[in-house]
């Protein structure tokens, strides 16, 4: 089969290897449709390169089954699947709690010693899997990953209906969350970013008001939005050191700020902005991959309900579908910003082009 390899920092190649088999009486053989470019993978690409030379990476997918093992019930072939790529020990004190995104040595597809989706075919076990219900396509299948990180961290804020709810970073969690706090039932939702293009599409996926910090003060923005008290609950996903500091500013005294997103370098915060913790009694928690019990939790079923409902989607921060063979290349061009991008689709499978 064909397969995208990672070999060191910028260094990815596309080429044939052998299909995986099943091994195990409870693991199914699924051929990848549609796999999506995560910001992890990203910043493996330039800056952390992989766990070991050759490892195929990406874990944002959907598949048809094509084999089953001999213990498996609830899967046959044919069947349209959603995968969970969280991969928790299920043996350490958190795991045995019930809370698998604190598991001491969690893991993912596509690091380590586990297969990842940039690949034609790949074995999992048949409890990291979901069926696709009817109305939901494989690329909208492919985002139910990022889409449970959102709905973790939303149910992490305790969103409640008249909440005026802030995302700060409209990349695909910022969006992602942007659609769940909706759902949660926050009546006004703001988005804030640096890029129009990315502003929006946050407004296309229900962000209510819309503002470029590069040219417009968040802060005054927000606090005539809000009668000079600033939102109930504030979700940082853009990731940055700036931003991680930044979003201290905007809530109510009292409110909610939710880490969401990886700075993937130190934060040095100004005092001003630290003490607002303080000062203000803020609310700071942090959240981490999208599952709960039972395992993979109530993030997944739920996402699943509502994709079907169409009122968490997909397709409108979809900027790019390119083939395997592509891969390399718009890795690169990601790497050097040469191209402005949302979420990036992998048409896996020929037949979806």
């Amino acid at each position: 089969m064909k397969a995208a390899k990672f070999y060191g920092v910028r260094d990815i190649r596309v080429e044939e290897v052998n299909e995986p088999q099943i091994k195990n009486r409870s693991d199914i053989k699924i051929r990848v449709k549609v796999a999506g470019i995560c910001g992890s993978d990203i910043s493996k690409y330039g800056k952390t390169g992989p766990h070991f030379e050759g490892e195929i990476i990406g874990h944002e997918f959907s598949g048809e089954v094509v084999e089953v093992g001999d213990d498996v019930q609830n899967f046959k072939k044919g069947d349209s699947v959603g995968i969970c790529p969280a991969i928790p020990c299920f043996e350490c004190y958190y795991c045995k709690k019930g809370e698998y995104t604190k598991c001491v040595d969690l893991q993912v597809m596509g690091s380590r010693q586990y297969q990842g989706c940039f690949a034609e075919y790949i074995v999992v076990d048949q409890k990291f899997l979901l069926k696709i219900p009817e109305g939901v396509d494989y690329e909208t299948a492919a985002g139910i990953e990022p889409s449970c990180i959102a709905a973790h961290g939303i149910h992490h804020a305790n969103v409640e209906p008249g909440d005026t709810v802030l995302v700060l970073g409209a990349g695909p969690i910022g969006l992602f969350s942007i659609q769940w706090a909706k759902v949660f039932g926050a009546t006004t939702v703001i988005a804030v970013d640096i890029f129009d293009d990315k502003l929006r599409i946050a407004k296309d996926v229900g962000a209510d008001f819309c503002i470029n910090s590069k040219y417009q003060d968040p802060h005054k923005i927000i606090q005539d939005l809000t009668y000079g008290l600033g939102v109930d609950i504030a979700v940082e996903s853009a990731g940055t050191p700036l931003t991680c500091a930044q979003v201290l500013n905007y809530p109510k005294k009292g409110g909610v700020v939710i880490y969401a997103g990886v700075p993937y370098g130190d934060v040095l915060m100004p005092r001003k902005e630290f003490e607002k913790i303080l000062r203000n009694e803020l609310n700071v928690k942090g959240t981490w991959f999208g599952n709960s019990y039972p395992f993979p939790g109530k993030e997944w079923e739920n996402t699943l309900y509502f994709m079907q409902k169409k009122q968490i989607q997909v397709k409108p921060f979809i900027t790019h579908r390119i083939t395997m063979d592509e891969v390399p290349e718009m890795f690169e061009k990601i790497y050097k910003r040469d191209v402005f991008f949302s979420k990036i689709m992998v048409e896996i499978d020929s037949e979806m082009r």
